[in-house]
């Protein structure tokens, strides 16, 4: 249905390769981030591509939206920086595999509610303000977890010949290594050729940031792992290979059986996560691109919320977290892109980037800080968004909600005591008819999280 949307095959394949180029530095920044929870990279950059390119797929023909998925950010670094940490506390052998299983349940649970068209009421009945403050959140979180990989924050401790001590909780990084200048320059390189409407902007500023870096290694500045891609033992579908060998359908249920109530935390938080990220992503991408109807609604909405559910299932089968629909997607609408061939033509792109895994895996987390801290910034412009001088629930839920992910260093946390403050506020405030059941059902599983923390209980 090209004229029927105003458009054709030429504009639509450029805007598919626009959508890619701008999105293309999930293949570097996934691999990053999930390694964090000893997972292989390589098999983490096969399991992105390839459940990238499958979900695109089904958006493109089922759905017939411009709309590209991949990997979502803010749920990788969830899964990376909350959920492996917390399950290894416990003495989890492979927490990464119970974290997959949490995905592959989520991904279920996503398909029973596209079923029965029981998702768009989830999210429309959770406050304005919160979803607003969630999403901002979730910016700040991402950006201090690229500062820190690249060493721009750390830790302010030291050793007093007793004892760590520390007078702060975060410091400033040596501002004279190679990874916090180059990392620093990067998002300057981002800055500036967002600014001036570079297609591929984000995706270019970590390649400029990463051949930086090959040059102050060459130079002996940069003394870390070698940044120079290694294709000593290339194989074209190497990552593929690991994938089936090391991730591919490695899940716990063992697990859930022993700590459903941990277990549902997990699975909650990435459900209500992801849960905002693609309907919002959704509803701006058809904003963009006047896909709305007459009653502002998004005609198959059903069916692209099925997308990223069978793409989420697919993911966590393949070694990958949640993948959601990206909002780099309107990047492509804004050259044009109406349909599903738009989506078609990056998912294309996403197999066809596989065999260039070397290049991709030899990029450095401070070439990727970048990256983060860019889409931490186009995250956390939705706190413009939020109503300050109305409802005080709103208000305080969302800004809890807001400064719990980072402070916390927790995306679950900021969430949980943002919902808990919302309900207590409406509670107080004599407003106790406005609360939807669905808030009742996630303040309940939540006061019962946080009464098995009081209690020290960690399962």
């Amino acid at each position: 249905k090209l004229k029927e949307n105003g458009t054709n095959v030429k504009t639509e394949i450029i805007a598919g390769i626009t959508t890619f180029l701008a999105m293309a530095y999930i293949l570097a920044v996934n691999p990053s981030i999930l390694s964090a929870a000893g997972m292989d990279p390589n098999a983490i950059f096969a399991a992105t591509a390839v459940s990238a390119a499958f979900a695109t797929l089904i958006m493109a023909f089922y759905a017939n939206y411009p709309v590209v998925l991949a990997s979502g950010m803010g749920l990788n670094a969830y899964f990376a920086y909350t959920v492996v940490p917390q399950l290894a506390e416990q003495g989890i052998t492979n927490p990464w595999q119970v974290a997959l299983t949490a995905i592959l349940v989520e991904g279920i649970i996503f398909i029973i509610l596209s079923i029965f068209k029981f998702r768009e009421t989830l999210v429309n009945k959770v406050p304005q303000n919160l979803k607003y403050g969630i999403s901002a959140g979730i910016g700040l979180f991402i950006t201090i977890v690229g500062l820190k990989g690249a060493g721009v924050i750390t830790t302010d401790a030291y050793y007093d010949g007793k004892a760590v001590q520390s007078s702060t909780l975060v410091k400033l990084g040596d501002v004279g290594s190679a990874p916090v200048v180059l990392a620093l320059v990067g998002i300057l390189i981002v800055a500036t050729l967002w600014h001036y409407r570079v297609k591929g902007s984000i995706l270019i500023g970590i390649l400029a940031t990463w051949v930086l870096g090959i040059i102050a290694q060459l130079c002996g500045w940069y003394q870390g792992a070698s940044l120079i891609p290694d294709f000593a033992n290339y194989s074209v579908f190497g990552p593929v290979q690991n994938m089936a060998t090391e991730t591919f359908f490695k899940f716990d249920f063992g697990y859930v059986a022993q700590h459903a109530l941990n277990f549902a935390v997990i699975v909650f938080a990435f459900l209500f996560v992801d849960l905002f990220d693609t309907v919002g992503t959704l509803i701006g991408v058809a904003q963009e691109g006047n896909l709305l109807n007459e009653k502002g609604e998004l005609p198959r909405v059903g069916r692209a919320l099925m997308s990223d559910a069978l793409g989420t299932c697919l993911g966590a089968c393949l070694g990958t977290s949640t993948v959601t629909s990206y909002v780099e997607s309107t990047t492509g609408v804004a050259e044009g892109g109406r349909t599903g061939l738009t989506a078609l033509t990056s998912a294309i792109l996403f197999i066809l980037a596989i065999p260039l895994y070397p290049i991709f895996l030899a990029i450095p987390s401070f070439a990727t800080a970048p990256a983060l801290v860019f889409v931490g910034l186009l995250m956390i412009k939705n706190v413009t968004k939020m109503d300050f001088d109305s409802d005080i629930a709103d208000t305080v839920g969302g800004f809890v909600a807001i400064i719990f992910m980072p402070f916390a260093y927790s995306i679950a946390t900021g969430i949980m005591f943002g919902i808990l403050t919302w309900v207590i506020l409406k509670i107080v405030t004599g407003k106790i008819k406005e609360i939807h059941p669905i808030m009742w059902v996630a303040f309940a599983l939540f006061a019962v999280r946080i009464v098995t923390l009081i209690c020290g209980v960690s399962s």
